[in-house]
């Protein structure tokens, strides 16, 4: 490395890796989920405080929400903000390797912020609460986070590496059906059937996906189907996704999407109740100039982006970081951790600590520092 500041970064990253590794684990053995990470989110921030940055949570009045920073000396001319998430998955704990998303932001703005008071760039930390589905950066964005940034990153854990985000907008709905109970041998008569509600819709929407686009996802659980066999379900309750290339598809896609909804309400008579879980994710509008600092810098630390397309599909994967990039200049590239597992599996919960997960950690540091130094060494 023939680049001094660089050198200088990268020496301080190794200098805090036991930190780093100790914070990954740390939040993998105590997995919180969305809007309850209060031991996740002070965690990360006490790190951050412990190197001299100064912390305020909570942030915008979201508990679990923080924000560091550490202003050089000299004049601030360029603010990078780097984003931690830390939410957990039910019942599946760090299966998306948020752990390490969290370490690596950490790790990128201790290191970053050895170069700081010489180029002027302030170093910020957010912490993101609520990723999986609860659109914790949106919340923030409302609150009027992030219109201080020059530019933000981050970089998430997958199977393998890729450089470019390509997340499909989407909406979350819980949806509710009301029906009445009644006795279902003895006053069937009597009865609306809010489960029956839930298989029409179900089956409509299987009908619709012949007709969707081929990029279009809908999908979703049903978390509440009665209570007994012999009384007819009187309220049905489940979470649904829809997904789309952009927040334009998606809207005109919402509304086909509901009519299948509204269809089980019609056929049985049970009342629907469709209520947002969050805002609409956006996709991810890339800083490609970013991005292309990003793939030169983990190349030259050994990362490798010719990998099995196959594998590759997790930056397909919905986000919130995508409405914070329609507003600052953003890259979210994803970071392998190795192995067969793939996010959202038991398997890659258990990937997301131990040697591959280590070295993905320190690379993936050292690359977001880096490709930071670079954007703001260009842009000031």
């Amino acid at each position: 490395m023939n680049d001094p500041l660089k050198s200088r970064v990268a020496a301080r990253a190794r200098e805090v890796d036991a930190e780093l590794i100790a914070l990954s684990n740390d939040l993998h053995e105590h997995p919180e989920t969305g809007w309850q990470e209060h031991r996740s989110a002070a965690a990360v921030a006490a790190v951050l405080a412990a190197h001299g940055f100064d912390v305020e949570q909570p942030y915008l009045g979201l508990e679990t929400a923080f924000r560091a920073v550490r202003d050089p000396a000299s004049a601030t001319r360029f603010t990078v903000g780097l984003l931690a998430e830390y939410d957990a998955l039910p019942g599946l704990g760090h299966a998306c390797g948020h752990n390490l998303i969290s370490a690596m932001s950490v790790g990128a703005a201790l290191a970053l912020a050895a170069a700081a008071d010489e180029v002027g760039i302030a170093v910020e930390v957010i912490g993101t609460p609520a990723e999986e589905g609860g659109g914790g950066k949106i919340a923030l964005l409302d609150r009027g986070a992030f219109t201080n940034l020059d530019f933000a990153l981050m970089a998430h854990p997958a199977p393998v590496d890729v450089a470019e985000a390509r997340p499909f907008a989407v909406t979350h709905w819980h949806v509710q059906y009301d029906g009445r109970a009644a006795h279902a041998a003895a006053y069937p008569e009597r009865g609306t059937n809010a489960n029956d509600a839930f298989l029409i819709a179900q089956v409509a929407l299987g009908l619709l996906r012949q007709q969707l686009p081929a990029t279009v996802r809908v999908h979703g659980v049903q978390t509440r189907g009665g209570e007994a066999p012999n009384a007819i379900p009187e309220r049905t309750e489940g979470r649904w996704y829809v997904r789309a290339e952009t927040t334009e598809q998606l809207l005109a896609l919402e509304a086909r999407v509901r009519a299948c909804f509204e269809a089980g309400a019609l056929a049985t008579g049970a009342r629907l109740t469709i209520t947002p879980e969050s805002e609409r994710y956006a996709e991810m509008r890339t800083d490609e100039a970013a991005l292309d600092r990003y793939r030169e810098n983990a190349t030259a630390l050994g990362r490798n982006f010719d990998v099995d397309p196959a594998a590759a599909t997790m930056n397909r994967a919905s986000t919130d970081m995508g409405n914070v990039s329609q507003l600052v200049n953003a890259i979210h590239p994803y970071i392998g951790v190795g192995g067969e597992a793939s996010n959202h599996q038991p398997a890659f919960a258990a990937a997301c600590v131990g040697p591959g997960a280590e070295q993905a950690l320190r690379d993936g540091a050292v690359a977001l520092a880096w490709t930071a130094l670079d954007v703001a060494r260009n842009r000031i």
